[in-house]
């Protein structure tokens, strides 16, 4: 059974900084692509950043290019979402997710994803 536990998530001023991490347990974390997803109140859920399994290729929403970051490290089972140059419409949930499949290739739908984490809360205020 996969477990996805995010951490990182709080309150930040516009324009700081903040870095979210996903630890997975439950299989070989080594084996799969990963994505963050985000979705604020009212709104569809957001793909934000997606890795392959070693990191060789990395695709991001459009919004969030240019000032997020996705990154893996295989060793401490850990997928990690470093996020620069925050604004408000950076507001809501953040998702770490996995599909069922391994060695796959990216995805940015969130049906191509079976395995989620609980969500971490970023909120961007002054």
């Amino acid at each position: 059974q996969v477990q996805l536990v995010e951490s990182g998530g709080g309150l930040v001023q516009p324009g700081g900084s903040l870095k979210l991490s996903c630890k997975m347990s439950g299989r070989d974390f080594s084996q799969y692509m990963m994505g963050w997803f985000r979705q604020a109140p009212g709104k569809e859920r957001e793909f934000v950043a997606a890795i392959t399994y070693i990191s060789a290729l990395t695709k991001y929403g459009d919004s969030v290019k240019g000032r997020f970051t996705i990154s893996r490290d295989n060793h401490k089972k850990t997928l990690y979402l470093q996020m620069n140059s925050l604004n408000p419409t950076d507001t809501a949930v953040y998702y770490c997710a996995a599909p069922v499949q391994t060695y796959g290739s990216i995805h940015t739908s969130p049906q191509s994803y079976y395995y989620w984490g609980q969500g971490t809360q970023v909120t961007v205020s002054s």
